[in-house]
């Protein structure tokens, strides 16, 4: 026998049906009949009221007025029953005040929540953030700002763009600066939006008469060296107008507008040694701890490697068709092409359970043994999740991963998103077949990240969710007048531009891809083992 619903359950109920509708006057109907019972409502009715009433469409609707007047009312409401508000409550009201246009009742609350016991967050703070640069109110704006760095918050891509805009039409030249740097380490690349409030800047006249005709070429390059490459942060160089271009980026770096050679950011290797230990510890709490352990101690007592492959994920490639299964051709065709490349032997991380099936076929019996017995193939225990441990040994040994796994499942999330992107971005390779040959997508040589270069230029990548990184636009912005310094920066920066044509698909065959500068000393291995026949 079902329990009967409470008349405060029943009315939670029905105004989760609201929301699910977004039925705001039914909602607000229920509300009115609620006060004449005398009902008890907890933070949980007036939350989902208060949502209902914020919405974008309630507030974007002919009835924002209702919406408006009825949000106040029942947080009034609220706040006379002592009933102490949550961050979903505080952003609620917080997104009603901005939508009356008064970002400064937006700020306050948020000010207030700590007082509250309440930790605001990124949503919390937005309303009153992008109210004030909506209305150009740029001290208001940097004030938000300086608040949420206070409290641990952390601006994303749509927030940045936002003052980066209000700083651009009001005039703020250091602020613009200071924006594109904050979002050369939020995004790889940016949104259309942000990219047009970057073209609007530059080919504005107050971008033109900004930054310095001098400067001490040695110091910007010192300077650039630090921050790893690709950026100086020493202000704007240059002087006069800017010429902005969308372009391609060439297969060797160079951008397709002015010849400039991308660079590739270096990775620390502190903060790689940092991250493979991070990977290590959530592995170990997920997997048979004395598992995991041995193989990181098998993996300290082998040379390094190229390559990394994920064997399960090139096994089962294009498989699902109903004579399809494991196909142990496509990952010998992958190991190979590796070797074929630059005569070393990758190390290929594959289950136990599919080994065992290929042992016991005489067919690939040898080719599993001899992979084994050279240390080109680590089985991992019965039980276990196998993308850790194709994950720690790539960036244990800072090698390339071979696979098209895109690592957005939720053990990837926990390793958090800014240095895993960049490790991603310079170690993975995607893999297509062609008739049964690997074509094998290498890493580009350069960093997908806004870059400025020596002599003031600047290249911005737009966002793109095609995995073929030479089919991306970039922002080619660059000042004439500076070019013509650029045989004083002391080597040439300037390349010619291979293989510029829209979208054409690149193969990498030699070490010019970066793949030796990831790695470090290799110990010789016997030649090829045997192949299927």
């Amino acid at each position: 026998m079902k329990k009967k619903r409470t008349p405060e359950t029943q009315l939670q109920y029905e105004l989760g049906t609201c929301s699910k509708q977004n039925d705001l006057k039914k909602a607000i109907s229920l509300y009115n009949s609620a006060l004449t019972q005398n009902l008890r409502l907890s933070h949980h009715h007036f939350n989902s009221i208060l949502h209902l009433c914020s919405s974008p469409e309630s507030l974007s609707s002919p009835n924002k007025s209702f919406a408006l007047e009825n949000g106040f009312r029942v947080f009034e409401h609220m706040q006379s029953n002592k009933i102490p508000p949550t961050e979903a409550t505080i952003t609620q009201v917080a997104r009603l005040a901005a939508a009356k246009n008064d970002p400064d009742y937006a700020f306050e609350l948020v000010k207030s929540a700590r007082d509250k016991g309440v930790l605001p967050r990124l949503r919390t703070y937005g309303p009153a953030l992008l109210k004030y640069c909506e209305n150009l109110r740029v001290e208001e704006a940097y004030g938000v700002e300086e608040h949420m760095k206070g409290n641990g918050v952390k601006l994303e891509e749509g927030e940045l763009s936002a003052l980066l805009r209000v700083s651009a039409e009001v005039g703020r030249e250091g602020k613009v600066y200071e924006y594109l740097s904050k979002l050369r380490g939020v995004v790889r690349g940016v949104s259309e939006e942000t990219a047009g409030v970057v073209e609007k800047w530059f080919q504005g006249v107050k971008a033109a008469e900004v930054g310095v005709e001098e400067w001490d070429v040695v110091k910007v390059r010192e300077e650039r060296e630090k921050c790893g490459g690709g950026w100086h942060g020493m202000g704007w160089l240059g002087k006069g107008p800017w010429e902005v271009k969308r372009v391609k980026i060439g297969d060797n770096g160079g951008c397709c507008g002015c010849g400039e050679r991308l660079v590739c950011v270096d990775i620390d290797c502190g903060e790689t040694e940092r991250f493979a230990q991070s990977i290590a510890g959530l592995a170990m709490e997920r997997e048979i701890k004395s598992d995991f352990k041995s193989f990181m101690e098998w993996i300290d007592s082998h040379s390094v490697y190229e390559a990394i492959v994920d064997g399960a994920n090139i096994g089962l490639y294009q498989q699902n068709f109903s004579e399809g299964g494991f196909s142990i051709t496509q990952l010998e065709a992958v190991v190979m092409e590796l070797y074929t490349r630059n005569k070393r032997w990758p190390l290929v991380v594959l289950h136990k359970k599919r080994l065992r099936a290929f042992q016991e076929n005489p067919s690939t019996q040898k080719l599993l043994e001899e992979w084994l017995s050279q240390g080109i193939l680590y089985a991992t225990p019965s039980g276990s999740n196998d993308d850790w441990y194709w994950l720690y040994a790539a960036v244990k040994m800072k090698c390339l991963l071979v696979t098209n796994d895109e690592m957005r499942d939720h053990i990837f999330e926990l390793l958090g998103s800014s240095f895993f992107l960049q490790w991603k971005e310079r170690h993975q390779v995607h893999y297509t077949f062609v008739k049964g040959v690997p074509n094998l997508k290498m890493p580009p040589t350069y960093s997908i990240l806004i870059q400025e270069s020596e002599n003031g230029s600047w290249h911005i990548p737009i966002a793109s969710e095609n995995t073929d990184e030479f089919s991306r636009s970039w922002l080619c912005i660059t000042r004439p007048s500076s070019f013509s310094n650029s045989s004083n920066l002391g080597e040439s920066m300037h390349v010619t531009s291979k293989n510029c044509s829209n979208g054409r698909e690149v193969s990498h065959h030699s070490s010019e891809n970066g793949v030796s500068s990831l790695t470090g000393k290799r110990k010789e291995r016997d030649p090829s083992p045997s192949r299927l026949h």
